[in-house]
C-alpha cells in the first residue's frame, strides 16, 4: 500500500483515524497499540510474510537493549552492541545484497527472495537506538508496544524520513493533538500528495519514455534526465512530506528531511538539503566515529560515500554514483571552496545543477551499456542530436519545465503566505483542491511507483 492510492485515501486513513481519535488523548499507551496495529496491516497490505522480519528486528533490538543498559559501561555493553548491528546488518546483507556481492566474486544466482519493502530505513532506525543506548544518550525503551510502534509506524516506514529513536522517545510517552497541528499536518500532507500525484508521476512517464534503453538521441536524453531530476525529488520529498504531515496529524514531529536542495549553490550545500535524515545518520553513525575531519578525512569521506551508494540499491552503478559525489566534495573541500565563495551566484548554481544532472545519469542507469550509451547521447557523441519523439515531448512540456522549477524553491510557499494575509480560508481551499485533483489523477494513472521503496 502506498499514499498515493485510493485505498489508503479512501479506506485506510479514514479507518486509522476514526480508531486512533476514539482513544482519548491521555491513553498513549492505548493510542501507540492503535497505531501499531494499522502499522502492521499497512506493511502486510504490501508483503505480508515480511511483517514477521519487521518485528524480529524490533523484537531483537528491544531485547538487547535491556540488556545493553544494564551493562552500562561495561564489556558486556559493547558485545552486545556487535550482536545489535551484526543481526541488523545482516538482515540487509542477506535480504539485498547477497546476489550482489556472490557476483562479485564470479557466483551468479538468482537470489529467490524479494527485498523487504523500507528494510534499509527501519533497520537504521533499529541501529540508531542500540548506538545511542551504548553511549548513554537515551534509556532503554522497556514497553515492547511503544518501542514496535517507533520502528513499525506507518508514516516514516516504507520510505523515510529516517526517524532516531531520541528524536521521538518522549512523544511515545506523551504527545498532544491539536486542531491547528491537524490542520497544518493535513495541509503538509496535501502538498506532499500533489508533489507526487501531479508532478512526480507526469516527470516520470515522461523520463522513463525518453530514456529507455539508453535513450535514443542527445535532446531525448538531456529531456529525460532533467524530467528524471524533477521527478525523483517530487517524488521523495513529496514522500517525505506526507510522512511528516500524517505525523503531526497524530501528535508526532519528525524532522524535515528536504531544504529546497535544488536550489543549492554547491554539492557540499546539496547535500545538507537532499535526505538529510540519511546524512545525518551517516555523519553521526559512520563519518564522526570513524574520524571525520580528524584523520583520514580524503578516505573517510570517500568511505562513506561509498557506504552512502550501496545504501541506494546493490549495483556497481550506485557505488559508482557514490564515489562520484564523494570526488566532486573533495574537490570542493580543498581546491574549490574559495572559488565558488566568489563565484556569481547564478553561475554557481549552473555549476551545482550540472553536477547533480551527470549523478541521476548515474543514478537511473543500473546497465553498463545503458550508462555508455546514454553519456554518448548526453555529451552529443551519440551521432544523433535530436529525435521526433523528444522533439514532440519537449514542446509538450515546456509550460510545465518553469512550473516544476518553481515548486522546487520556496516561492510558492511565500507566495501562499502572502495571500493567506488577505484572504485566510486560501490555504484550506487550496488543500481541499489539491487533495480533490489528485484522488481524480489517482483513479487513472498507472504510473505511480515511489522511487525509493525500493531501497
Amino acid at each position: 500500500m502506498v499514499f498515493s492510492s485510493l485505498t489508503f485515501i479512501v479506506l485506510f486513513l479514514p479507518i486509522f483515524l476514526f480508531a486512533y481519535f476514539c482513544v482519548p488523548q491521555r491513553y498513549v499507551k492505548m493510542r501507540n497499540f492503535v497505531l501499531l496495529v494499522f502499522s502492521l496491516l499497512f506493511y502486510a497490505a504490501g508483503e505480508p510474510v515480511w511483517v514477521l522480519l519487521l518485528i524480529f528486528s524490533a523484537a531483537s533490538d528491544c531485547l538487547i537493549g535491556l540488556f545493553m543498559e544494564r551493562f552500562q559501561g561495561r564489556w558486556q555493553s559493547k558485545v552486545l552492541l556487535v550482536l545489535s548491528m551484526c543481526c541488523n546488518l545482516g538482515v540487509l546483507v542477506v535480504f539485498k545484497y547477497t546476489e550482489f556481492l556472490l557476483g562479485l566474486v564470479g557466483i551468479n544466482i538468482d537470489f529467490a527472495p524479494v527485498l523487504p519493502i523500507g528494510i534499509s530505513f527501519y533497520t537504521f532506525q533499529t541501529m540508531s537506538y542500540s548506538i545511542d543506548l551504548y553511549r548513554g544518550r537515551i534509556k532503554a525503551q522497556r514497553n515492547p508496544i511503544a518501542f514496535l510502534t517507533y520502528v513499525a509506524m506507518f508514516p516514516p516506514l516504507i520510505a523515510g524520513p529516517i526517524i532516531r529513536y531520541a528524536d521521538i522517545q518522549h512523544m511515545l510517552a506523551a504527545r498532544a493533538t491539536s486542531i491547528s497541528k491537524v490542520s497544518e499536518g493535513v495541509s503538509r500532507f496535501a502538498m506532499g500528495l500533489g508533489k507526487k500525484v501531479i508532478f512526480a508521476n507526469h516527470a516520470g512517464a515522461v523520463s522513463s519514455e525518453l530514456l529507455a534503453y539508453g535513450g535514443s538521441s542527445t535532446l531525448a536524453v538531456w529531456v529525460g534526465i532533467i524530467m528524471f531530476m524533477f521527478q525523483i525529488y517530487f517524488d521523495f520529498s513529496g514522500y517525505s512530506d506526507m510522512a511528516i504531515g500524517l505525523g503531526k496529524i497524530i501528535g508526532f514531529d519528525f524532522l524535515e528531511n528536504f531544504n529546497y536542495p535544488y536550489t543549492a549553490k554547491t554539492i557540499t550545500d546539496f547535500w545538507r538539503r537532499w535526505h538529510i535524515s540519511l546524512g545525518t545518520f551517516f555523519r553521526e553513525y559512520l563519518y564522526l566515529p570513524i574520524g571525520g575531519n580528524r584523520k583520514r578525512a580524503v578516505f573517510n569521506i570517500m568511505f562513506v560515500w561509498m557506504i552512502t551508494g550501496l545504501w541506494h540499491g546493490a549495483s556497481l552503478n550506485f557505488v559508482a554514483w557514490g564515489m562520484y559525489f564523494g570526488v566532486i566534495l573533495l574537490i570542493e573541500k580543498y581546491l574549490l571552496r574559495k572559488v565558488l565563495a566568489k563565484t556569481p551566484a547564478f553561475f554557481s548554481h549552473v555549476y551545482c545543477l550540472g553536477v547533480v544532472l551527470f549523478g541521476w545519469l548515474l543514478f537511473y542507469f543500473t546497465d553498463a551499456g545503458q550508462f555508455a550509451h546514454a553519456v554518448r547521447n548526453f555529451l552529443g557523441l551519440g551521432g544523433l542530436l535530436y529525435d521526433y519523439r523528444a522533439v514532440d515531448l519537449l514542446l509538450a512540456n515546456l509550460w510545465i519545465l518553469p512550473i516544476f522549477a518553481m515548486f522546487s524553491t520556496r516561492a510558492p510557499i511565500r507566495i501562499l503566505e502572502n495571500v493567506k494575509v488577505y484572504l485566510p480560508v486560501a490555504e484550506p481551499l487550496l488543500n481541499f483542491a489539491v487533495l480533490g485533483v489528485g484522488v481524480m489523477l489517482m483513479i487513472g494513472q498507472t504510473f505511480s511507483p515511489f522511487i525509493y521503496f525500493r531501497f
